[in-house]
């Protein structure tokens, strides 16, 4: 495969906060206190780390259904709500609705078991050289092995990574990570 058409990884960029933030606020506004907690995850919120220049949005509600709680709100903002099997633990929904996509949002129960392990992930990456290090390379390998022209290139990309991803939210968790929850 030509690597052109693989996942298109590019180094870190400290705009990305930035743009987060920006995210963050408009978010906010549309959703107010049904969202208590809106948190910067996946590669992007990871400092030094590679990544595919996607904002990766977390947002923490008492209860993931009705989902007509968020979901008009967040279509408001450009966001579209992708139906599948994982709505019954974090509806996925992105912007813009044509590829490529700038933000992906991932809506999590608040204090359950999803959003404990994506944060854990994320801050043991923060706070591990090493754990970013290889990940950031098994992201490289799975970059130049998978297609993101289609959905099953999507599927496959992200399910290479997935034991990578257990292993580290299974050391961060028995680690104390989350911090703070």
């Amino acid at each position: 495969m030509d690597t052109n058409e693989g996942v298109g990884l590019v180094p870190y960029d400290p705009g990305w906060p930035r743009e987060f933030e920006a995210e963050r606020e408009r978010i906010a506004r549309v959703l107010g206190d049904v969202a208590s907690g809106i948190d910067h995850v996946g590669s992007t919120s990871v400092p030094g780390l590679s990544a595919k220049p996607v904002i990766d949005i977390q947002i923490s509600v008492a209860r993931l259904h009705p989902m007509d709680t968020y979901t008009p709100a967040l279509a408001e903002l450009g966001y579209t709500h992708v139906p599948s099997p994982g709505d019954s633990f974090a509806p996925f929904f992105h912007r813009p609705r044509e590829r490529p996509h700038t933000h992906h949002i991932h809506v999590v129960e608040a204090r359950g078991d999803e959003e404990r392990r994506t944060l854990a992930f994320r801050d043991y990456l923060r706070d591990h050289e090493w754990a970013r290090r290889e990940y950031e390379e098994l992201e490289r390998q799975c970059a130049r092995q998978f297609s993101e022209a289609t959905a099953e290139g999507r599927e496959a990309y992200a399910q290479a990574k997935g034991e990578f991803s257990r292993q580290i939210v299974e050391t961060a968790v028995a680690e104390g990570y989350p911090r703070g929850m």
